[in-house]
């Protein structure tokens, strides 16, 4: 029998909205009690009477059993879970940044109040990769998780390699149509995958590790020649953040634009579609494949986090109980494109070793390798203006 869910929403968004469309056409056992808005003189759909800006009005309220969280600033919606997880409600959110950031001290919440932080539409939108980590991956031995995380460069990436887009006109496009920011350097940058692979990594491997200590560059800097490059080797470029299990119990995690071929399967993921890919020991590989942007497919992963509510689901973290001896690790070697403008940034820089350079009146260019932990070292040289990375297959 599933208990009755009370809520108490903060924002009112297009998560929240394309939420709340859903479970209007449903039978539920679940009521929304109370919005918390930041705007109260915006016209909304629903009755004034349902909306307020004081917080305390859902934090305070003993009728609230669930709390959903759907706000943009990461402190505040921190400040919001803790509180509701410690006075016992249970805690739905999308928030990829304060979960990615804070995971660990949730977890601690959670278990020391025996309450539940629910989390899959912070990664991913419609995939329902953390619940398969969960439950279907538990006892798996993963050699690695990959993909394309972010819909928003992904669309961006489209453009350019399907429609011949200019990096500047995508870019404008997929602001138009709301897939970035009006500041998009948290999608095009990398941050934003580099947070939900921060939690992914957690589910996989057992981890909790800051996220500012994990490499992520973006395709901001991508400029002609670097497509060119691409279309002569019929490669198109993707931004992939990257989970591996290395020897020695370790695991590198990183986010890098990557030049692949057509015989990956993310080669034909396109515009804000995200693609999920697992390989592990028993399973093999297999692919997830969906939405990852939108109101109304991240709406429905946080739809399926409030019903398994109803049923006192929780996240059990086993690879974190089994896990103690994994570790992150930097000491990984890559294949990379780089391109420079200046000789002295390529001397800065220390290659391994380097198998091909290409000097011409455009562009200057190497292929070689290089360390992980190098790239992370020399990161603001490397990712300076007339400056891009890219990882090659090898």
């Amino acid at each position: 029998m599933s208990k009755k869910l009370t809520i108490g929403m903060f924002g009112f968004g297009v998560v929240g909205q394309g939420l709340y469309d859903i479970i209007k056409t449903k039978n539920l056992n679940l009521e929304i009690k109370k919005f918390v808005i930041k705007n109260v003189d915006k016209k909304r759909s629903l009755p004034a009477e349902l909306f307020t800006t004081d917080a305390d009005e859902i934090l305070n309220d003993a009728e609230i059993n669930t709390v959903v969280e759907l706000i943009d600033d990461a402190d505040a919606a921190f400040e919001i879970t803790k509180k509701a997880l410690s006075s016992g409600k249970n805690v739905v959110s999308a928030n990829k940044k304060m979960i990615a950031t804070h995971l660990e001290e949730l977890t601690e919440i959670q278990q020391q109040h025996g309450t539940s932080l629910l989390y899959e539409g912070a990664v991913c939108g419609s995939i329902p990769i953390i619940r398969n980590l969960e439950e279907y991956y538990d006892n798996e031995l993963l050699y690695s998780v990959s993909g394309i995380f972010n819909g928003s460069s992904n669309y961006i990436l489209s453009k350019i390699f399907n429609e011949g887009q200019s990096y500047d006109d995508a870019l404008k496009k997929a602001q138009e149509l709301g897939f970035a920011e009006s500041n998009p350097i948290l999608d095009v940058g990398g941050f934003d995958p580099k947070y939900k692979l921060t939690i992914v990594a957690s589910h996989a491997y057992g981890l909790f590790v800051d996220p500012e200590s994990i490499l992520n560059l973006g395709i901001d800097k991508l400029n002609d020649s670097d497509i060119l490059f691409a279309r002569e080797k019929d490669f198109k470029i993707k931004l992939i953040p990257f989970a591996k299990e290395i020897s020695n119990n370790e695991v590198v995690l990183y986010v890098l634009p990557r030049f692949i071929t057509k015989a990956n399967i993310l080669y034909n993921v396109e515009n804000e579609n995200n693609g999920v890919l697992v390989k592990a020991a028993f399973a093999d590989e297999q692919f997830f494949y969906g939405k990852g942007a939108g109101g109304h497919p991240t709406g429905s992963a946080v739809l399926s986090d409030i019903t398994a509510l109803r049923y006192n689901y929780r996240y059990e973290y086993k690879k974190h109980l089994d896990s103690q001896e994994l570790k992150y690790a930097t000491d990984y070697e890559l294949k990379v494109y780089f391109r420079y403008s200046q000789d002295d940034i390529l001397e800065n820089v220390n290659f391994k070793s380097i198998s091909e350079r290409y000097y011409g009146e455009k562009s200057k260019y190497v292929i070689g390798y290089i360390n992980l932990q190098e790239i992370i070292d020399k990161r603001d040289i490397i990712n300076q203006e007339g400056c891009f990375l890219a990882e090659l297959p090898t």
